[in-house]
């Protein structure tokens, strides 16, 4: 028994002993490798997270623009928004209420900063900017844009930032709203451009209602007028619009419009295609003080199919005249059922008229006057290049000077830009699931720009942001598995590589 008791007593030493060597081995494993491995791994990572942590808060403090890869650059200031806000000498504070650092809309506004110095950008929360709340009358949980300027403001809602196109796909407006809103409270003198009822099916609320919206963005005040019930055209009346009249003039109005043209008046006229012939007298002897001769019924008729579109023949994709409303031009025209300007040529220097063509048709197209008549035969047309758009400034006075006092008169001139066309500026769509004409090709920037320059705001003279300009796309099918195979491949190959590397260390040790 005591003997066997002593062998129990020793093999507890033993296992004590080899316990405790056991323990020492652990201790001095966790003090000779994980110990300083751990260690030099977590300082690693920890060196690596300051790292990030200091690029992160670099990057945040330098403010960089984020790198636009849409093919239209549709996160990225236009140039054009940028030479029209870089020479405001003013204080202008953009409020982005209920906006997050973070959010797009917050970035791209931001970006009006560093075009303009001027231009402050700050996202505030109306909770506790109680004094912009009560000053605009907003509701603490409101959202929106507040540009101002001093006393002069302007509040775009976050509805007006948005709109649809015909597909009802969304468009962003935030550019041309923010560009405008700027523009709006830092312009001495807005342009007014009346647009004339009473005699045409076309109106600034059905027919030419996302031209109205596009002047609302040029900072042009757009509004109507019915000259049977004014005793003139209003004195601010900086273009007077003319849509395609359906019927005459009557005398009275007609008299006005004359007595506007005669002080200096100017006007755009935009004219359809007529299909029967319309007695339009008081019409015509506007028209003549252009030396303009009456509209015929018909239409041109393009036989060069280079120069239509959608295979139509009256879908015509007119020459464009290098002038100033026209130079920057990249896409072109689309005219919709186009008629001749009938110009009386050898009237014009009487007239002390300076024409200038803008728009014409190809030398193959023809004017036919038959609508119902859809076949390719084309004889008895008229044959060659017509024009569809022209210029006509016409000098009613010249300056004097008096010799007793030396006071000096300034030149009366008023000008005309005439279009054969109404349809490439109107919310009219060539067929179903085609966007209106006036967004097509640089439908709009014609259209635009010659009210620019019948306004006399030659710097609006510009090619615009496209609203239907979105970026999309949709991989194949093919490259849907190339992406799910990066998406998981990638992981787990490299996981794989640090279990051979892992065990390839172990085995040399």
């Amino acid at each position: 028994m005591k003997k066997e008791k002593k062998e129990n007593k020793a093999q507890n030493k033993k296992l004590i002993k080899s316990k405790e060597s056991f323990g020492s081995k652990i201790l001095d494993t966790i003090k000779t490798r994980w110990l300083i491995t751990g260690t030099n791994t977590i300082l690693l990572i920890a060196i690596l997270i300051a790292i990030f942590i200091l690029i992160n808060a670099g990057i945040k403090k330098l403010d960089i623009t984020p790198i636009d890869c849409t093919t239209n650059k549709e996160y990225t200031l236009t140039e054009e928004s940028k030479e029209r806000i870089k020479d405001i000498n003013q204080t202008i504070n953009i409020y982005m209420c209920g906006y997050d650092e973070d959010e797009t809309q917050m970035k791209f506004a931001k970006q009006y900063n560093k075009a303009n110095s001027n231009i402050n950008v700050e996202a505030i929360d109306l909770t506790e900017r109680k004094d912009i709340q009560q000053k605009y009358n907003l509701s603490t949980d409101e959202s929106g844009i507040i540009v101002e300027n001093g006393e002069r403001s302007k509040i775009i809602t976050t509805d007006e930032l948005y709109t649809y196109d015909s597909s009802y796909n969304t468009v962003d407006l935030t550019e041309e709203k923010i560009t405008s809103a700027i523009l709006t409270v830092t312009s001495e003198k807005i342009p007014t451009v009346y647009f004339l009822e009473g005699y045409t099916d076309y109106k600034l609320s059905y027919g030419l209602s996302i031209l109205s919206m596009y002047l609302e963005d040029e900072v042009t005040d757009a509004k109507t007028l019915n000259l049977f019930s004014e005793e003139k055209v209003p004195d601010d009346c900086d273009t007077l619009v003319i849509a395609s009249p359906s019927k005459d003039f009557d005398e009275k109005v007609a008299n006005l419009i004359i007595d506007y043209i005669n002080k200096g008046g100017n006007i755009l006229w935009l004219n359809a295609s007529y299909s029967e012939q319309l007695d339009l007298p008081n019409v015509n002897k506007v028209l003549a003080i252009y030396g303009i001769n009456p509209f015929e019924v018909g239409y041109v008729y393009e036989t060069d199919n280079s120069k239509t579109a959608l295979g139509y023949s009256n879908c015509i994709i007119p020459e464009v005249a290098s002038s100033e409303l026209t130079e920057d031009f990249t896409t072109g025209l689309l005219f919709l059922g186009a008629t001749k300007i009938n110009v009386d040529e050898e009237a014009l220097m009487d007239l002390n008229i300076v024409k200038t063509d803008l728009v014409t048709s190809s030398e193959k197209s023809y004017f036919r006057k038959s609508f119902s008549d859809t076949s390719e035969n084309t004889d008895g047309d008229e044959q060659g290049s017509f024009i569809l758009g022209a210029k006509f400034q016409k000098t009613i006075s010249e300056g004097t000077t008096s010799e007793n006092t030396e006071e000096t008169t300034d030149a009366i001139k008023s000008t005309l830009i005439i279009y054969g066309d109404i349809n490439f500026a109107s919310d009219v769509q060539i067929s179903d699931g085609v966007y209106p004409m006036i967004y097509i090709y640089n439908n709009k920037d014609l259209v635009l720009n010659s009210i620019a320059d019948l306004t006399e705001q030659n710097q609006d003279i510009t090619i615009r942001k496209d609203y239907l300009a979105t970026s999309t796309y949709t991989p194949t099918d093919g490259e849907k598995q190339n992406i799910i195979k990066i998406i998981f491949l990638v992981p787990i190959l490299i996981i794989v590589i640090g279990i051979v590397i892992w065990q390839s260390r172990r085995r040399k040790k």
